[in-house]
């Protein structure tokens, strides 16, 4: 969502309506303009040696605009699509202790950890938020939500994506090549969205809409906080992918040291990502409290540098789970051998019958 220029006055008037509006829409991390920023500046960060398709202007203005692609799903009162794609936005952290799991005991395989907080919720559910039916027709309220399994699915798609588009490069038709690398632009742009998604650190706790529960701290209840940080904040202080270009470094295959994380397992990385972006969760919170975070004054520098940090940490994020995908993209053998077979009859054709 953009907004016009105007005088101040103006503008607060419509950021204020931005929220209000906003704020009735169930989470969506950043607006459309931040999501294109996230993707804009992992664009920015990939090795000159990167496939160079990507680089073309009408591949990076795809990206650009499939980074808004899974909130417009959102816009759609279709049930069964909102109980799929919903929870793919967020992960609520603050249900791990409840259902007695640590991130550590987490693996990459999102029905596991379903049936594992089911598990939870049938046996504790006095530690678990109540549900209410009639608020809940999609079925998502007691779900803590997917978003490091969306990510790293994802990222699964990506390497598959590059594993097939070498294949079809070295032995496929020109309109096989043309669609495999069609599928790798989309694939890119849809994930940027939920990796733009978890450098919100809203989209990874309970106090999503404002805080919850107990609240010693005296930290913001009110539930257009979300749409703020999303959308407000961005438009009124003109946050830009140029203004923030300067920040970003290159992008570099990522680390599979963690402990659990694996050769290629990228799980454990994504986690730790959303970890890290959750205990940005109370310092958010006391920004907007001393008021860091308001447009109803001049810019604070503090309150600034947290919020375009957060989109920098996604754009660099995002680049590395590109990179990390493509340089660990393994050969698809059984695609190989297809076209393989589909090669030897147009060889033998080329052999002269014998006499």
């Amino acid at each position: 969502m953009t907004i016009m220029k105007m005088s101040i006055p103006g503008r607060c008037s419509m950021v204020a309506l931005i929220v209000l509006v906003a704020g009735a829409l169930p989470g969506a991390a950043w607006d459309y303009e931040g999501h294109r920023t996230v993707n804009q500046l992992a664009l920015a960060s990939l090795p000159t040696n990167f496939p160079a398709f990507i680089f073309t202007a009408a591949a990076r203005e795809r990206i650009a605009f499939l980074a808004g692609e899974p909130d417009r799903w959102r816009n759609t009162p279709d049930p069964a699509l909102k109980h799929f794609n919903n929870p793919d936005h967020y992960f609520d952290l603050e249900d791990l202790p409840s259902a007695r799991l640590e991130p550590a005991a987490l693996g990459p395989f999102r029905f596991d950890f379903a049936v594992q907080l089911a598990r939870a919720r049938a046996a504790r559910a006095e530690g678990f938020p109540a549900v209410d039916p009639p608020k809940d027709p999609d079925h998502t309220r007691a779900l803590a939500g997917f978003l490091p399994w969306t990510i790293t699915e994802y990222q699964g798609k990506l390497k598959s994506g590059f594993s097939y588009l070498r294949e079809f490069e070295r032995a496929g038709h020109p309109g096989e090549i043309a669609n495999a690398r069609e599928n790798i632009i989309y694939i890119m742009g849809i994930m940027g969205h939920f990796v733009g998604d978890g450098a919100q650190p809203l989209h990874t706790t309970r106090h999503h809409h404002g805080w919850v529960g107990a609240n010693p701290n005296h930290y913001s209840t009110n539930y257009s906080i979300h749409a703020w940080i999303d959308g407000g904040y961005l438009n009124q202080f003109g946050v830009t992918t140029d203004k923030l270009l300067p920040k970003v470094r290159p992008a570099r295959a990522l680390s599979f040291d963690r402990p659990g994380a694996g050769r290629t397992n990228v799980f454990p990385v994504v986690l730790a990502y959303l970890i890290e972006q959750h205990q940005q969760v109370e310092p958010l919170y006391r920004l907007e409290k001393a008021g860091q975070l308001s447009g109803r004054r001049e810019l604070n520098e503090e309150g600034y540098d947290f919020i375009t940090g957060q989109v920098i940490r996604a754009g660099q994020m995002l680049g590395d789970l590109w990179v990390t995908a493509w340089q660990q993209a393994p050969p698809d053998n059984f695609l190989r051998s297809q076209l393989e077979k589909r090669k030897l009859p147009r060889d033998k054709e080329k052999v002269p019958p014998a006499r």
